[in-house]
């Protein structure tokens, strides 16, 4: 048995081979080694935080454990590329998801209420106007608001959490997330119905 040390020397394809043989998580750590600091790298980029960043490169090392076992790969690092990309879309996604419900829940006047007896088809209408405008509205609010706003719901992050990630106080955190949803609420109003001041 090689010391493990000796196994930094082989390939990718050598380590996987061998992961997927003796299902040693040696072999998976010394490929996470030799490429998390890029997968963070491209995280950070797709992401555009580090803490959330860092997250997806553990969810994207977890999953390899399996998922390294289900596919024939032949060159390593750019199917990692991919991998990783893919699974920072589908963790955007998630987050522009949660975010969007929870607007729609509370402020179904805006979403929903549009004009007296309007049809299903243009309440679907100004629903997909509403997802399409979200991400520009974040940007239009403070980046205390903003930060708040991301970190409750994009991270699910609680209140404490908030505290102790931003230096908030309490009070602050409260008020930065109430009134980034207010503003979120108005942007998003403005943009779906001009009607409404």
């Amino acid at each position: 048995m090689l010391h493990k040390s000796e196994y930094n020397s082989y390939t990718d394809n050598e380590l996987i081979t061998r992961y997927c043989e003796s299902n040693d998580s040696v072999f998976l750590g010394i490929i996470f080694k030799r490429y998390s600091h890029l997968v963070l790298g491209l995280c950070i980029k797709y992401l555009k935080n580090e803490d959330d960043a860092q997250d997806v490169v553990m969810q994207i090392f977890e999953k390899l454990s399996s998922d390294l076992k289900k596919h024939k790969i032949e060159f390593f690092k750019s199917w990692l590329y991919t991998y990783s990309k893919n699974m920072c879309l589908m963790e955007l996604r998630k987050k522009q998801s949660q975010l969007k419900k929870d607007i729609e829940l509370q402020d179904n006047n805006i979403l929903f209420m549009d004009s007296g007896d309007s049809s299903h088809h243009n309440n679907a209408e100004e629903k997909e106007k509403t997802i399409l405008k979200l991400e520009t509205a974040l940007n239009t609010i403070n980046k205390e608001q903003k930060l708040c706003i991301e970190l409750f719901y994009y991270k699910n992050k609680s209140y404490n959490e908030i505290i102790e990630i931003t230096g908030f106080s309490a009070n602050e955190v409260k008020s930065h997330i109430q009134n980034g949803k207010r503003n979120l609420k108005l942007k998003l109003g403005e943009s779906l119905n001009d009607k409404e001041n």
